[in-house]
């Protein structure tokens, strides 16, 4: 591949870093995980942006979580178009080849990719309107969610409510996945919605009792 450049030295450094520290004092743990696999208790699907570090969040280990990452932390409605469908991938790999007892969807705030759904739902953004936007499509899954919380005037009340509803309209989607579902009905599996406050480092946990979000 010709575009292909080799690795910022910074990265290349910090690898090396890697290599003789946490790899070398680790080495017998990293070679269990490649010889016997991975069995993930957990997948947890969040969003691409670089700030939110699952990981470091709830103190996971190689091999503890499958992580799936897009923008904004959605997942779409079942479907059986054969399409290519990333996400619907991963979230039929980690319930019917891995068998994860838990899906955890993370929301977070100050998501850009809500702040892009509410302009493009509100009229403020139409390039993302555009057949050919990738990010506007993607985010087409928020529309139901935005519908219940359009009528919030205060802009920054309205994007956290529309954060916790993208983990609201993803949860709901999952459902309707077979395998989800089947999974769930066995007792195998169950899903939880959480909401990440980036600059107050809290996390709140969606019930279904309440139909709120509260601290944990």
């Amino acid at each position: 591949m010709q575009h292909a450049r080799p690795l910022p030295s910074y990265l290349i450094q910090r690898y090396h870093g890697w290599k003789a520290t946490s790899y070398t004092e680790n080495e017998s743990w990293y070679r269990t995980l490649a010889q016997e696999g991975q069995h993930p208790r957990a997948m947890l699907i969040s969003c691409c942006d670089s700030r939110v570090h699952v990981t470091s969040v709830f103190g996971a280990d190689q091999g503890e979580f499958f992580i799936h990452r897009n923008i904004a932390n959605l997942v779409p409605p079942y479907t059986e178009d054969g399409g290519q469908h990333g996400t619907s991938a991963a979230v039929e790999y980690a319930v019917c080849a891995l068998r994860v007892a838990h899906v955890i969807v993370m929301g977070h705030s100050n998501c850009g990719g809500i702040k892009g759904c509410d302009d493009m739902c509100s009229g403020r953004a139409p390039e993302l309107e555009e057949r050919t936007s990738f990010v506007g499509r993607w985010m087409d899954i928020l529309r139901p969610g935005y519908g219940r919380i359009k009528g919030i005037e205060d802009e920054t009340d309205r994007l956290r409510a529309l954060e916790k509803e993208a983990v609201l309209v993803s949860l709901e989607n999952l459902t309707s996945f077979p395998f989800v579902a089947s999974a769930m009905e066995k007792g195998r599996l169950t899903l939880h919605g959480v909401w990440l406050d980036i600059g107050e480092g809290r996390v709140e946990q969606y019930s279904a009792a309440s139909k709120t979000f509260a601290p944990i």
